[in-house]
């Protein structure tokens, strides 16, 4: 009796878990499972314009300046000046053009440059960048008061809000209304339909074609000279290996075929003492060292080749530097102090003393 009682709970059992299965995989036969609102909740945080998707809280310019300057400003500059590595964030707008929602000098040919406040239209759009992906090493690592209060230093570096504002959900439709640029973008292009456009097509599919008075093909009627081309050294080696220009190798003719990358080779084994090299080079890894440092070329900061030949020997003071940050002794950029545990920053510092050996 017992048996078969149980046997009946199995058999239903199976039934049920069946049951469920089918309903989670009824829109797509044999096709993974519906999100759970939880999963869909992680992913689903942008912040439209109409500022749909932003969360409660607020954050004052005071807060920002603080967390600018320890998370921000290395790459930025301590007031949006930004340095040899990014563009400038702040500058180029005046008190017309919160007025007007227009920034004149975006109209002038000869102004030098275009800072992220002379272009963005909507508040909106530097939250939920910000939120999503800066810091570039610890992105979503801002806490969301933090984010209203980097926005609201960033605002107050362009005279948007005053020094003692404090940014918030309940605020921030009023601070839209004295972004520089808001009249400065339009959605009346038809690229999509919908109510805005009155109906109107999409101009890429009701276009006809034209296959005649074509443009005739285009003649290259001038040229860098062969001997030119290397004239200042090679571009490849002056430029970084980061951002929009990347410098092309001038030691060889234009048009060169570029070689062919190789097919990547079983990593040779270890040897017995390499030196602290393997810790070292996951640690580097987990705390996101490599996004400003590599091991034998300058990126936004010193090789860690050419720190070890400066500082041969010296693994406390690497330590202390890896612990407190700094600037000037590599360049105007700075690297900011480094939370990490004293026993990490050691095995890094000693391998660095070492000779920072691959």
């Amino acid at each position: 009796m017992f048996s078969s009682r149980k046997s009946m709970a199995v058999l239903l059992g199976l039934c049920l878990t069946g049951s469920l299965a089918l309903a989670q995989s009824a829109k797509y036969p044999n096709v993974g499972r519906l999100a759970t609102a939880k999963e869909i909740a992680a992913w689903d945080i942008d912040v439209r314009p109409d500022f749909k998707g932003l969360p409660p809280g607020s954050g004052s310019v005071a807060l920002g300046q603080e967390v600018w300057e320890a998370k921000c400003a290395q790459c930025h500059g301590i007031f949006g000046e930004s340095n040899e590595v990014f563009s400038p964030l702040v500058g180029g707008t005046t008190a017309k053009d919160i007025e007007t929602g227009r920034v004149a000098n975006l109209s002038r040919t000869d102004y030098p440059g275009r800072t992220t406040l002379m272009k963005v239209a909507t508040v909106s759009t530097l939250w939920d960048y910000i939120n999503r992906a800066m810091p570039w090493t610890q992105p979503k690592s801002l806490k969301t008061e933090e984010v209203y209060g980097v926005v609201a230093y960033l605002l107050n570096l362009g005279n948007i809000v005053p020094d003692n504002f404090i940014l918030s959900d309940q605020n921030i439709a009023e601070v839209q209304k004295r972004m520089p640029n808001r009249n400065g973008m339009s959605t009346q292009h038809a690229m999509w339909p919908g109510q805005e456009f009155n109906g109107t097509k999409k101009p890429d599919t009701a276009n006809t074609l034209c296959m005649k008075d074509c443009v005739p093909e285009v003649k290259v009627s001038s040229f860098l000279p062969a001997f030119a081309r290397n004239a200042h050294g090679n571009l490849a080696e002056q430029n970084r290996l980061v951002g929009q220009q990347i410098g092309v190798d001038t030691t060889k003719p234009e048009g060169a075929t570029p070689p062919v990358a190789k097919a990547p080779q079983a990593a040779a084994p270890p040897k017995a003492d390499d030196g602290g090299s393997r810790q070292a080079q996951a640690l580097l890894g987990k705390y996101a060292c490599t996004a400003c440092h590599a091991v034998d070329r300058k990126l936004v900061g010193p090789s860690f080749a050419d720190i070890a030949k400066k500082h041969a020997g010296k693994a406390d003071y690497i330590t202390g530097k890896i612990k407190a940050g700094g600037v000037g002794v590599w360049g105007q950029i700075p690297m900011p102090a480094q939370n990490i545990p004293d026993a990490d920053a050691q095995s890094i510092a000693s391998w660095i003393a070492q000779g920072a050996k691959k």
